[in-house]
């Protein structure tokens, strides 16, 4: 007779059972700060918003990548990182963090 096997698989970024407030927070935001400064970036009229999100977005993966405690945060993390810094360059090459303001 064949048995069912239960699924289990739970969208979570606790895989080790505890829960990480603040590094799920700051994964969502950097992933989402990511997908804003690579959107933006292909704007050339938004580089502001590019660049100042891409950079916010590094800073604040960088540390959700320093107090981190689980591969499920690292994974969004090391994503939204990796937009927030090609948003954050492209921004730049299109006029920077002030624009020409200064």
């Amino acid at each position: 007779m064949a048995q069912h096997a239960e699924r289990t698989h739970h969208l979570t970024f606790n895989t080790d059972g505890r829960p990480h407030p603040l590094v799920n927070s700051l994964a969502v935001i950097t992933f989402v700060l990511g997908a804003i400064a690579v959107i933006s970036s292909a704007f050339n009229s938004l580089h502001l918003l590019s660049s100042w999100t891409g950079l916010v977005g590094i800073f604040t993966g960088g540390y959700g990548q320093f107090i981190s405690a689980t591969t499920a945060e690292r994974f969004v993390l090391i994503i939204g990182l990796g937009m927030s810094a090609v948003g954050f360059y492209i921004g730049v090459a299109h006029g920077g963090l002030t624009g020409g303001l200064w």
